[in-house]
This record gives structure tokens, sequence and C-alpha cells, in this order.
């Protein structure tokens, strides 16, 4: 089946031909139909599986549908995400996909002004892409209004709990209709995310796009045992090796960050650093850049790990290795996107061997190991510009003169 064969708008084809969206992903394939004929759906599929456009496809269909039989403007869908980057990057698909449409979308967010978000409001939006936190007050201050809403969809749940949400999606059901459309997506399934979900749908059809090893098909990801000391080293000659290519590097704290950028400065190698601690705007500014080719590696923590879809991505590197192990199988999803395929390397040094293990448990497979031959793992550390590294040139030098003493 292709998307020409869909009974959606024109204006929908027109834009996915123009996105060369031709043929649907699997949990397209499953989701869009019944969404299409008002079904709940409860969806659990990995990340880079192509669920946004999943439920973004239909629900704009629905909107134009409503607006075929209802004139007057009210906010029509709604999408409610845990995180400020993934409402942005949403409300982006919908606006790409909807661009013929005539589709007004509005997103809402913390750690920005709200003077932009009151006004796209009052302008008249059919869909709204929202964290749950700027809803609440803009809906307290009277310019939100979702008391007619047609469709309800939470997108990352599972992430909506882990930071606390479940409140908030709670009350979120008091300021909507009883008779609405629910679609609820998540990358993992538990007891907290069943009890979540059949809060709010309602005989729901359940899709489940979750093979034995969640890493999706189209990555290939491997691990190379490396000393911590010595993982910039590693990361210069990777970057260096493939100087045409965009990383996206992650570590596990916001100094650790801002340490990596600096050592790859060191050496030449420009970088840019992304965690929680950065201002709002200079995010997006950073992720902005990032996307649209003027920066090629990214250094972050795991604020980018979910549902940052940035295209072309053909490298990750788990610089660190993640303490939470459904974490790694989030981070190496930033590339292999849709029908792309990706590499990810993973750098372990002996103080996280038990995480890899983790990871192996939680993956069911055993990651593929690089084996690196002591003459090749010196020769990328004597290998490197940073100076810094002149003392272990040395003690090299001092352990082969005393071998040629004896």
């Amino acid at each position: 089946m292709k998307f020409e064969d869909y009974r959606i708008a024109e204006s929908i084809k027109k834009a996915l031909s123009e996105l060369k969206f031709k043929k649907p992903t699997d949990i397209q394939f499953k989701a869009i139909t019944p969404i299409l004929n008002g079904e709940d759906v409860l969806a659990i599929a990995q990340t880079g599986t192509g669920k946004t456009a999943a439920f973004v496809i239909p629900a704009i269909e629905m909107v134009l549908q409503e607006k075929k039989r209802h004139a007057d403007a009210h906010i029509r869908c709604l999408t409610l995400v845990p995180t400020r980057e993934l409402a942005v990057q949403i409300s982006k698909v919908f606006e790409e996909i909807g661009k013929y449409s005539k589709l007004k979308v509005a997103c809402l967010h913390g750690g920005v002004e709200q003077e932009k978000q009151i006004q796209s409001l009052t302008a008249g939006a059919d869909v709204l892409v929202t964290t749950p936190g700027r809803m609440f007050d803009l809906i307290h201050q009277g310019f939100a209004d979702i008391s007619k809403l047609k469709m309800l969809i939470l997108d990352e749940a599972d992430l909506m709990l882990d930071l606390g949400f479940y409140k908030d999606v709670t009350d979120t059901l008091k300021h909507i209709p009883k008779k609405r459309q629910t679609l609820f997506f998540s990358a993992t399934i538990d007891k907290k995310i069943k009890k979540l979900a059949y809060s709010v749908v309602k005989n729901a059809i359940r899709i489940q796009i979750s093979p034995k090893n969640p890493v999706a098909k189209n990555i290939d990801h491997a691990v190379v045992f490396v000393e911590m000391d010595d993982k910039r080293f590693f990361l210069e000659n990777i970057l260096k090796e493939y100087e045409n290519k965009k990383f996206v590097v992650f570590v596990r704290t916001k100094v650790r960050a801002e340490r990596v950028v600096k050592a790859m400065e060191r050496v030449e190698l420009k970088s840019v650093f992304l965690h929680g601690g950065i201002e709002q705007k200079e995010r997006f500014k950073i992720l902005e850049a990032f996307r649209n080719g003027e920066e090629r590696v990214l250094v972050t923590t795991d604020v980018a790990a979910r549902g940052i879809d940035i295209p072309d991505v053909e490298y990750v590197i788990n610089y660190d290795l993640p303490d939470n192990p459904e974490n790694y199988v989030h981070r190496v999803g930033r590339t292999g996107r849709g029908r792309n395929r990706g590499q990810a390397l993973s750098f372990c040094s002996d103080t996280e061997v038990l995480l890899l293990e983790a990871i192996e448990e939680y993956t069911g497979e055993e990651i593929l190991q690089y084996e690196v031959k002591p003459e090749d793992y010196d020769q990328i550390i004597f290998g490197s510009e940073d100076s810094s590294n002149d003392w272990k040139r040395l003690m090299k030098q001092f352990e082969t003169d005393e071998w040629l003493d004896k």
C-alpha cells in the first residue's frame, strides 16, 4: 500500500509526495487506517519507526473534515508531549504535512516568552502541540480553550511518567470532552503505562511494534573497550576518519559534555554541546544549527536521546554508557531513522562493564565487540594532536628504552 491509496485529502498527499513519503512504515501501516476510522489507538513502538507521521497524517485529515462541518475556529487536536524539543519537532511535522491544507498549528512550551505563543492561539489554532506546564498556564489565563477537542494524542507517554507528568495528564482530561478520539503512543509498556493508557483510551486498537531486540534492525551497533582517559583520543580518531559525517556523541553529565567539546577544540575539531543547563532559546538554536548542517558534531547528555528527529545522523557515539539500559536504545535510535541505515559505537571502560551487561540483558543480544590490537590502540593515542597527551608518549618511550636496556 502507498500513501496515495489512503482516503486522505489531496493536499496531504501532495505534501507527503514532496517529503518523499511513498510507502508507510510498519507502525504507519497498522495505525493510520484505524485512526482514520475514528478508533482509539494504543501503540507501542520503538524510536525511529515513523510513529509521529502515523498520528499526524490522520489527525490532519480529521481536522480538515471538522473544518468542513464547522466554520467556527477551535482547537480540534491536542498533542501532549513531555519535552520542549519534542513539542517543537512535532509541530514542525504538522506544519510540513499540513502546509497545503491551510492548517494552523500552535506550539506551547516553557523556557521562552509566552507572547508569541498567545498570538498563535488567538489567531485560531486547529492543532495544539504542547508540554503540560505551559498549556495549563495559558488555560488558566484564558488563552487556551480545549473544551471542543476532537482528538487527544499522548506521545512518548513513558517519558511523561518518568518526568512525573501523570497528574498533568489526568488533569487534562478534566478540560476536554469525554466524547473524543484518543491516541496513545509509547516506546515501552509496563504496569504504570497500562494504568495511564486505560484511563484515557476506550476499547482501543492495540498495536505493538517491538521486535525481540528493541534496537532498530537498520542500526549497526558495536562496542569497543577503551580506558576512560583514552576516550577523547578514540573520538578524535573517528571524527577525523569520517570528517564529512554527522555525529551525535552522548555523555553522562553536563560537565562531561563541555569537557569533551574542549578536548576536541584542542585538536582543531569543532563541536557543540547540549544539556539541560543551557537556556531554552539557545538549545533550540544549537539543535537547529545541527539539523541544517551548520554543525556536524553534537555532544549531548540524554536530553537529546528521546524523540528528537534530526535527519542524516550517520553516527551515534556513546562516549559514556548510559546508567539506564533503555536509554541505550533511545540514544542509538538517533541514527538509522526511517529506512536509512545508521552506525552506533560505544566506548566501554573497565568501570562500565556492568552497564554494558545490563544493556545486553535488556536488548536480549550480545553487542558486537570491536577488537583493537595493542599496536592499533597505541597508534590511536599517539597519533593524537592533543599536546596534553605528551606524558603518555614519554611513558611509552620509557617502557621501550627500559626493554632495550635489558
